[in-house]
């Protein structure tokens, strides 16, 4: 498993993208899990299993997590 850590501008950690094989999955700061992408059938999924766009788009649920928690992503 290998692991992707998402920072802001000035370096504080927003969330994680963690490859799992097949799937991919988005991890905000606190650990929550925010939703995957499947590579099998290249579609982003948010945590409730509700595809959410056709490609990897998980950075951006780590960004709207990380800005609903009070982040800066600028």
């Amino acid at each position: 498993m290998s692991e992707e850590v998402i920072r802001n501008f000035v370096g504080q950690i927003l969330g994680r993208l963690e490859d799992q094989g097949d799937k991919i999955v988005a991890r905000d700061f606190y650990g929550k899990n925010l939703g995957y992408y499947s590579k099998s059938d290249d579609k982003t999924r948010d945590f409730y299993g509700r595809i959410v766009s056709n490609g990897n788009t998980l950075a951006a649920l780590v960004a709207q997590a990380a800005v609903e928690n009070g982040y800066s992503i600028k």
